[in-house]
């Protein structure tokens, strides 16, 4: 637990972590066991090295080249997060699985036949008995091991984070410090800092879509107030999640920036924060940018231990002769 952070949200005792039960959830996440046609795995959509995300297409992929209806989100510092997706219907870590496994535009399997084809091998048979005490894997203990993994999956070594620390040598540029200045100003309210997001949900002024005619999170709660409400993604690793918002539509970030300055829709569910105009000058926005990219934490995203799992990895000593 990073120093200085707030307590996080997860229930540990509920599903205590282990080594064993890591290496359970990272062998489960790269496998594509879990799909219909066990062709794509979770991270087929979460690539490590792009903060988790998914950087060649605006929406996700799934079997058969199926295309989803929202930009796949980067995953990262989830044991701070209440809430799931971008319209937050899933109110649990375990569950959330749940929805990519089933959901006929990305996996399409159900979970009984996940459990049938991981019974059905002899290592996945030993790491569930050496995690949880029980050969056979269950829905509860399934989803519980890859919850190990990706509630692992801490970002906290940028060069933002060492600043903050104080760490010996490590200083903001003029530039990036002038960046950080701008960001306190006109972002920091949504993208509250350390974890740079309030992990709420907020309509940002971002005009609908004209394909999916996406409305947000309206849709799980019913209420209007709730029109065009998106989570309010962390800006950590916000140089490599590209594309940007829930529908991929802006690929750099000088046009997310663009957007907040010259393109939001002004109406009424509009996030308050976003009411008064946001100007700034074409200098001030590379500095922005600047300091944006000082929130990339390589030492996260290029981790030999939250990479797929291979002979040289730990994860080996379950794999059969």
């Amino acid at each position: 637990m990073p120093k200085g952070w707030p307590k996080p949200v997860y229930d540990f005792k509920k599903n205590p972590l282990s080594e064993q039960g890591f290496e359970l959830g990272r062998k489960l996440f790269y496998d594509p066991i879990l799909s219909r046609d066990s062709t794509i795995s979770c991270a087929s959509c979460h690539l490590q090295y792009t903060g988790f995300a998914h950087t060649d297409h605006a929406l996700s992929h799934g079997i058969e080249g199926r295309i989803g209806t929202r930009n796949a989100m980067s995953i990262m510092n989830l044991a701070w997060t209440k809430l799931f997706h971008w319209d937050g219907g899933v109110i649990s870590l375990e569950t959330q699985p749940i929805n990519p496994i089933t959901n006929p535009l990305e996996m399409d399997n159900a979970l009984v036949n996940v459990l049938k084809k991981i019974n059905q091998s002899k290592h996945y048979q030993k790491m569930f008995y050496n995690v949880f005490g029980d050969s056979v894997a269950t829905t509860k203990n399934l989803l519980k091991a890859i919850s190990q993994y990706t509630v692992s999956l801490v970002t906290y070594n940028s060069k933002y984070d060492k600043v903050m620390r104080h760490e010996k040598d490590v200083f903001f540029s003029s530039q990036e410090k002038n960046g950080y200045e701008l960001f306190k100003r006109n972002c920091v309210t949504c993208h509250n800092e350390p974890m740079l997001t309030n992990n709420s949900f907020a309509d940002n002024g971002l005009p609908l879509d004209t394909d999916y005619k996406d409305y947000g999170r309206v849709t799980i709660t019913q209420n209007p107030k709730d029109s065009f409400n998106f989570r309010v993604p962390t800006l950590r690793n916000i140089e490599f999640t590209y594309p940007y918002m829930h529908d991929g539509r802006f690929k750099k970030l000088k046009e997310v920036i663009n957007f907040y300055t010259d393109g939001r829709v002004k109406r009424r569910t509009l996030a308050r924060e976003l009411q008064k105009p946001i100007r700034l000058s074409e200098n001030e926005k590379k500095d922005l940018i600047a300091f944006l990219l000082t929130l990339t934490d390589k030492e996260f995203l290029f981790n030999p231990k939250y990479s797929y799992p291979n002979n040289k990895t730990k994860t080996n000593q379950y794999n059969e002769k």
